[in-house]
């Protein structure tokens, strides 16, 4: 799939830019095949390649849908992780469908986002999920929001009255199997860092009101933890 800041109004279209030379440079479609383009923003359009040049196609377009945005929405709250153990987490979560992911620089957190590195790995994770949505032909791009402290993120439990919140964490009792949904709002799932949810931390958002959960007997990554959590919620949410 192909991103486009709006879809065309008409028949036809221009893809140039960045996704239009890797449309005709790197992919190296040719006439009479069949691509997609989204906005992002639930719009998606099949449409055929009409004619190429060396770092834009002319497209023809077919069907057309507009899909609305999920609910509740599913956002992981995402400790910040070593080398690209993030990355590799923001890139699966984008797949199995993650709406927003929130980096947390959490206590434990080797990792420290700060100056123009820590800019730079948070473009890192917007690239990621960017890339993976269109890998993964999503007509709604995840939201990669900037990194909020345990504080900012316990206020933002505490401020959506019609959502839930779960922190993953190895000593909780209740399953996530088990745990009551909401049927609006925003569904947050806090995933440690790899050192784990720190109990300050824990106890923070307890008083926020997340309840701690575990997905199962055995201790998995940070890096797949979300994406276990979210394949979990899809299923029970009846999204899969």
């Amino acid at each position: 799939m192909f991103l486009v800041d709006a879809l065309p109004d008409g028949d036809r279209v221009t893809l140039a830019g960045r996704e239009g030379h890797h449309a005709a440079a790197v992919q190296r479609l040719r006439v009479g095949e069949r691509l997609l383009l989204g906005d992002g923003r639930g719009g998606i359009a099949t449409a055929v390649v009409t004619g190429t040049g060396r770092s834009m196609l002319e497209l023809e377009i077919g069907e057309r849908r507009r899909d609305q945005p999920p609910v509740p929405r599913l956002v992981v709250v995402q400790g910040i992780g070593k080398g690209d153990r993030s990355e590799l987490a923001v890139q699966a979560m984008t797949e199995v469908g993650v709406d927003e992911v929130v980096p947390w620089p959490a206590a434990r957190s080797v990792a420290q986002w700060r100056g123009e590195r820590g800019e730079r790995a948070w473009q890192r994770w917007v690239v990621t999920a960017r890339e993976a949505a269109k890998q993964s032909r999503r007509s709604w791009l995840p939201v990669v929001s900037e990194p909020a402290a345990t504080p900012a993120v316990a206020e933002r439990l505490r401020a959506d009255a019609t959502g839930a919140a779960v922190v993953l964490h190895e000593e909780a009792e209740q399953r996530l199997g088990t745990v009551p949904l909401p049927s609006n709002g925003d569904l947050v799932v806090i995933v440690g860092p790899e050192g784990g949810v720190a109990p300050a931390e824990l106890a923070a958002f307890e008083a926020a009101g997340a309840v701690p959960v575990r997905l199962g007997n055995t201790i998995l990554r940070t890096s797949t933890a979300g994406v276990a959590a979210l394949s979990v919620l899809n299923f029970r949410l009846k999204r899969w």
